[in-house]
C-alpha cells in the first residue's frame, strides 16, 4: 500500500479543518462580542454561572484549551480566584463537545453532506465577504466559509484513510487499543498533546470512523485520553506563571484525570463484562460525538460537588496558598491575547478599576486642603504612585493589544482606552498636586478665609461631580452620563472664573491672606484642569 499518497492528503485535509475551524471561531467570537463583555461581571458570581460561562466561551472560540489558558492568564493576573476558575475550567469541557456535533451532522442531517454544502457554503461566505460591507457581514462571512473548510477538510481526511481499511496491520492497531484501556487513553493523550487541540484530535477520530476503521471499545479510550491531552497546553502556558496559575492548569488536570480513571473503570466493566460484543463493533461519528458529550457532561455533573476538593488537591501538590491581591498591580496577562475580545475587556476592567482608585484620591483631595491631615498627603502621594504604575502597566498591554490582527472598531476600542487611561492619570497627578498645596499650607501657617474657603469646596463639589459622570460613562458607556459630564465641566470653566474675579477682589481689599491667596488660585487650576480631563473621558464615550 502507498502510505504516501494517504498520509498526504491526510495532512492536508487536517490543515485545513483546522484552519476552518480558526476562521469560524474568529467570526463566532466577533458576532459574540457584545455578550463576552459580560465576562467579569459573570466571573464574580457562583461556580455554577462559571460553568455555563466556560461552555459558551469554548463553544465560541473551539477550542477548550484555549479557554484554559485564558484562565491560567486571569488568575495569574489576580482577576479570578481559584474557585471561579474552577468553574470556568468543568464548563470548558462541555463547549468543546460541539465541533464534534457539527461534523457528525453529515450523518444525521444528509443535507449537510460535505460533497455538496460545502462548496455552496464556501462561495455564499465569498460572496458575502466580497459584497458585504458592515462588520457583522463580514463575521458572518467568516463563520460560513470557515464552516465549509471545515467540512471540506473532514471529507479530505475520510477519504485519504479510506483505504486503511484493507490494511489489516492498520486495523488490528485500533483493535488492540480497544482491548488495552491504557493504550487507548494514551494514544488520545498523545494526539491531542501534539497538535493541542481535542477539537481536532476528535476531528481525526471522526475522519478514521466515516471510514470503519474504529471499534467502539477503541474510540471509548481514545476519547477519554484527548481530554487529559488537553491539559498539556494549559500547563505549558503555566510556566513561568505564578503558582496560584500554575495550580489552575493543575485543577484542570485533576478535574480530566479523575473524569477519565472514574469512566475508564465504567467503561472496562460495560465493555468487557457486560456486552463485549458491543465494544467490537465499529462506531459512527454521531456516536462519538454522543460518547463524547455524555462523558463531559457526566464528568462535570459527577465532579461539580466535589469541585473544592479538587481545588484543596491542586493547591497540596502545586503547595499554594490563597494570597491577598496587590491592587497597585496591572491584573492583566499576555494569555489573555489569545482572544482579543476578552482582552479589551479585562483592558476596561483595569481602566474602571484605576478610575476608582483615582475616585478615592479625588475624594481625599477634597478634604486635605481644610484637614492639613498628614496622612491624607501621604495617602494621595502613595496613591499618585500606583495610578503610574496602573497606567504604564495598562498602557503597555492595550499597545500590545493594538498590534494584534483585531478589527478597526476594536483599533478605535484601544485608542480611546488610551487617551481615557492618559486623562485619569493626570487627575490622580492634580491631586497629588493639591496633596502638595495642603503641605504648604501647613508650612507657612496659613489657612484660607471663611468666604475662600467655601468658594473652593463649591468648586470642588462640582469638579468631583464631573468626573465621576465620567467614570460612571466610561464603566457602563451611558452617553447620558457622559453628557452630565460636559454639563459639569461647562459649568466649572464659568465658576472658575467667576471665583478667581472674586479671590483677585478680596486680595485687593486685603480680605485674605496672599500666600493662602496663591495656594487658593493654583487650586482653582487644578479643580479646573480635573474637570477639562472628565470632559475628555466623556468626550471619548460620546465618539464611540
Amino acid at each position: 500500500m502507498e502510505y504516501t499518497s494517504i498520509i498526504i492528503p491526510f495532512v492536508g485535509g487536517l490543515g485545513m479543518f483546522i484552519y476552518g475551524m480558526q476562521i469560524m471561531a474568529q467570526g463566532l467570537e466577533n458576532a459574540a462580542g457584545n455578550r463576552m463583555k459580560s465576562l467579569l461581571e459573570v466571573l464574580t458570581k457562583n461556580k455554577f454561572f462559571g460553568v455555563l460561562l466556560g461552555a459558551f466561551i469554548t463553544a465560541v472560540i473551539q477550542s477548550s484549551s484555549a479557554t484554559t489558558v485564558m484562565v491560567v492568564g486571569f488568575v495569574n493576573a489576580g482577576i479570578m480566584n481559584l474557585q471561579q476558575a474552577m468553574g470556568v475550567i468543568m464548563g470548558a469541557n462541555v463547549g468543546t463537545t460541539v465541533t464534534g456535533w457539527l461534523v457528525s451532522s453529515v450523518e444525521w442531517a444528509k443535507f449537510l453532506s460535505p460533497s455538496t454544502l460545502a462548496p455552496i457554503a464556501i462561495m455564499i461566505g465569498v460572496i458575502i465577504m466580497l459584497t458585504g460591507k458592515r462588520r457583522s457581514a463580514k463575521d458572518i462571512a467568516s463563520i460560513v466559509i470557515g464552516f465549509g473548510l471545515l467540512f471540506v477538510g473532514i471529507s479530505t481526511m475520510s477519504s485519504a484513510v479510506a483505504p486503511l481499511k484493507e490494511s489489516e496491520a492498520f486495523c488490528n492497531i485500533f483493535v488492540r487499543l480497544g482491548h488495552n484501556p491504557f493504550l487507548g487513553i494514551l494514544a488520545g493523550a498523545a494526539v491531542t498533546a501534539i497538535i493541542q487541540s481535542s477539537s481536532a484530535s476528535v476531528g481525526i477520530l471522526q475522519s478514521l470512523a466515516a471510514a470503519g476503521l474504529v471499534p467502539f471499545s477503541a474510540a471509548i479510550y481514545i476519547i477519554m485520553g484527548q481530554n487529559i491531552g488537553t491539559c498539556v497546553t494549559a500547563i505549558l502556558s503555566s510556566m513561568g506563571a505564578k503558582k496560584n496559575a500554575k495550580t489552575a492548569a493543575l485543577m484542570h488536570l485533576l478535574f480530566n484525570i479523575i473524569g477519565t480513571v472514574i469512566f475508564s473503570v465504567g467503561a472496562i466493566l460495560f465493555l468487557k463484562i457486560a456486552n463485549p460484543v458491543w465494544g467490537h463493533g465499529m462506531i459512527s461519528q454521531t456516536q462519538i460525538s454522543l460518547a463524547h458529550t455524555i462523558f463531559n457532561i457526566a464528568t462535570t455533573v459527577l465532579l461539580f460537588p466535589a469541585s473544592n476538593l479538587i481545588i484543596k488537591l491542586a493547591k497540596v501538590i502545586g503547595r499554594v496558598e490563597d494570597t491577598e491581591v496587590d491592587d497597585s498591580k496591572v491584573h492583566l496577562d499576555d494569555r489573555m491575547l489569545e482572544t482579543p475580545t476578552i482582552a479589551i475587556q479585562s483592558v476596561i476592567s483595569e481602566i474602571v478599576r484605576m478610575g476608582h482608585i483615582v475616585a478615592d484620591s479625588l475624594k481625599v483631595a477634597k478634604e486635605v486642603l481644610f484637614t492639613q491631615d498628614q496622612e491624607q498627603i501621604t495617602f494621595l502621594k502613595e496613591e499618585e504612585n500606583k495610578v503610574d504604575r496602573l497606567s504604564a502597566g495598562i498602557t503597555e498591554y492595550a499597545i500590545k493589544l493594538s498590534g494584534l490582527q483585531i478589527s478597526e472598531r476594536e483599533h478605535q476600542a484601544v485608542s480611546h482606552m488610551l487617551q481615557v487611561v492618559s486623562d485619569m492619570e493626570r487627575i490622580s497627578d492634580y491631586c497629588e498636586n493639591i496633596s502638595e498645596f495642603a503641605e504648604t499650607l501647613v508650612e507657612k501657617k496659613v489657612a484660607f478665609s471663611d468666604v475662600g474657603e467655601g468658594h473652593l469646596k463649591e468648586m470642588m463639589d462640582v469638579c468631583t461631580q464631573s468626573y465621576l459622570y465620567s467614570l460612571e460613562a466610561f464603566e457602563s458607556n451611558d452617553k447620558e452620563s457622559a453628557l452630565r459630564t460636559v454639563e459639569k465641566e461647562t459649568e466649572a470653566d464659568g465658576l472658575e472664573i467667576s471665583l478667581r474675579s472674586k479671590h483677585i477682589k478680596r486680595l485687593t481689599n486685603n480680605q485674605c491672606n496672599t500666600e493662602a491667596g496663591i495656594v487658593f488660585l493654583d487650586t482653582l487650576v487644578c479643580m479646573e484642569r480635573i474637570s477639562d480631563h472628565a470632559r475628555n473621558i466623556a468626550e471619548e464615550v460620546l465618539e464611540d
